[in-house]
């Protein structure tokens, strides 16, 4: 009987689980799913960014190929000649310069300014989140709704006309929203400690922006402006209606002359050239060289960004 007694007592013993025990295996059980589902999301970030870096490469691999023929000395110096089949894109290439230098040049001004005015002097309320709101819609608004804009008003209601004045004008509208928001980031960005200890020794408000808050946010300002250069470099829509024309003999000589660009010429070459089978290299060409310049561009202001951060001290 004792034997028999003990024997039962051990197997309640044996088989018996714990509160604790329960716990620790639903514990374990918790954290083995919690790891398969974290590596399954981490599977699938991983291959988004493989098929996205794969899909840019495969991109402008298959257009370095296909234009690099077409790149020469005379391709980069001369104008386009015999209807436009034969000849360079220097033209184009300067127009795209004039139209995103005066985009940004009137862009990056009152971006900043906007910036400064919602992040350090507005009195935040529903009036300036309606602003930052229809700033965040203007950022989304189609390029070819900006271009009819430009039309309108700086075309016809000012009677500019079709010139780099009123095309660079439109582009700096177009980019306007991207500036304002990266700035004004920027802005916010900067340490708020750094405004107190520079209003307690007495500074003024402005002087504290201009010297201490806007030279650190820089960086961040410079960010938004390379976007704006981007997206500037490369429309279409905006400079159609505003300042591109479809040939030019000579070189602008004012503001309020006409002028080629890159988007425009490969748009012309690719649907309403002579003979597009024959301008097939030139596109390409065309194509190619346009993603140099934005890339140039870029790499410049991404130079003049590194250099800022590191004079950082924070």
């Amino acid at each position: 009987m004792k034997g028999t007694v003990g024997f039962r007592a051990t197997s309640r013993t044996i088989h018996h689980s714990s509160p604790d025990d329960m716990n620790s295996e639903h514990t374990r059980g918790s954290l083995r799913w919690r790891y398969i589902k974290q590596q399954f999301f981490f599977t699938v970030v991983r291959l988004s960014a493989l098929i996205i870096t794969l899909a840019l490469g495969g991109l402008i691999l298959y257009i370095v190929l296909n234009g690099l023929q077409a790149i020469s000395w005379e391709f980069l110096t001369l104008p386009p000649t015999d209807s436009m089949t034969k000849g360079g894109i220097m033209p184009a290439i300067l127009g795209t310069l004039y139209l995103t230098t005066g985009a940004i040049a009137v862009a990056l001004p009152l971006g900043v300014a906007s910036a400064i005015y919602l992040s350090e002097y507005a009195k935040q309320g529903r009036f300036i989140r309606l602003i930052r709101i229809g700033i965040n819609c203007l950022a989304g608004v189609p390029s070819v709704v900006f271009g009819l804009f430009g039309l309108g008003f700086f075309v016809v209601f000012l009677q500019f006309g079709s010139c780099i004045l009123s095309g660079a004008l439109t582009l700096g509208v177009l980019i306007l929203p991207t500036i304002i928001g990266a700035s004004e980031e920027a802005l916010k960005a900067v340490p708020q400690t750094f405004r107190e200890a520079s209003l307690a020794l007495g500074v003024s408000k402005w002087r504290t922006i201009y010297k201490i808050v806007l030279p650190l946010a820089l960086p961040g300002i410079l960010t938004g402006s390379i976007l704006g250069v981007g997206r500037a470099a490369g429309e279409t829509a905006p400079i159609m209606f505003t300042a591109a024309a479809f040939f030019t003999a000579t070189l602008p000589s004012s503001i309020f002359d006409e002028v080629m660009a890159l988007p425009y010429h490969i748009y012309v070459l690719a649907t309403a050239g002579t003979n597009i089978e024959l301008t097939r290299p030139l596109q390409f060409g065309t194509v190619l060289v346009l993603v140099g310049v934005v890339l140039g561009i870029d790499l410049v202001a991404i130079v003049i960004r590194s250099y800022m951060r590191r004079k950082k001290r924070w």
